[in-house]
């Protein structure tokens, strides 16, 4: 189990006191949500799932997924017939990580429920999302520019926001010096 204990904050020294006040879970009571962003290998994984085992200490319930993973769920809840109660019946869990936001796309459908998701927890419980890509390319995860705004809207109101930055932690030592950039459609058309 990853924990706060175990991160190496030499790699991410930027965000170290932003993680330490995470870590009281205060954000929790205030129904705060956390975001990491940044690219493959940096700890978004690992400080997700510490700041969930951190909560889970303080006595909160949380849950933990991929995207794909909680589309899936919410998918079999929506074709079941039993959606709203599915997700006023997460609403009961103080933290629900999401982890992985934009590493696939979404098909229209799924980017709805999705959006459902994280409309339902507004302003009442706490999300932790990490994403490799900056917020301007998840209107390419999600397949609509204009849920993907109002999603981030919903998320980012009440949030800290933390930009973790370097190469991967787990190509340390192997002779790669980098991964394939990522890269939105407005930075290539910007360049």
């Amino acid at each position: 189990m990853k924990t706060l204990e175990d991160f190496d904050f030499n790699a991410q020294p930027s965000i170290r006191p932003q993680v330490g006040a995470l870590a009281s879970g205060g954000f929790l009571t205030e129904g705060r949500n956390v975001v990491l962003l940044g690219p493959p290998g940096t700890g978004k994984t690992h400080l997700a799932t510490a700041l969930g085992v951190a909560a889970a200490r303080h006595g909160h319930r949380v849950l933990f997924a991929t995207a794909t993973e909680w589309v899936t769920r919410l998918t079999d809840a929506h074709r079941a017939g039993r959606l709203p109660q599915e997700l006023a019946r997460l609403r009961r869990y103080g933290l629900i990580i999401v982890d992985e936001v934009g590493y696939l796309p979404f098909e229209q459908d799924a980017a709805n429920l999705f959006f459902q998701l994280v409309s339902s927890r507004y302003e009442h419980a706490s999300l932790i999302l990490t994403s490799n890509l900056p917020f301007s390319g998840w209107g390419g995860v999600f397949g609509d520019q204009a849920v993907a705004a109002a999603m981030i809207d919903r998320i980012v109101h009440h949030a800290d926001v933390l930009t973790l930055k370097g190469a991967s932690y787990r190509l340390r030592g192997r002779g790669i010096d980098s991964l394939p950039s990522i890269r939105t459609t407005t930075d290539q058309t910007e360049s």
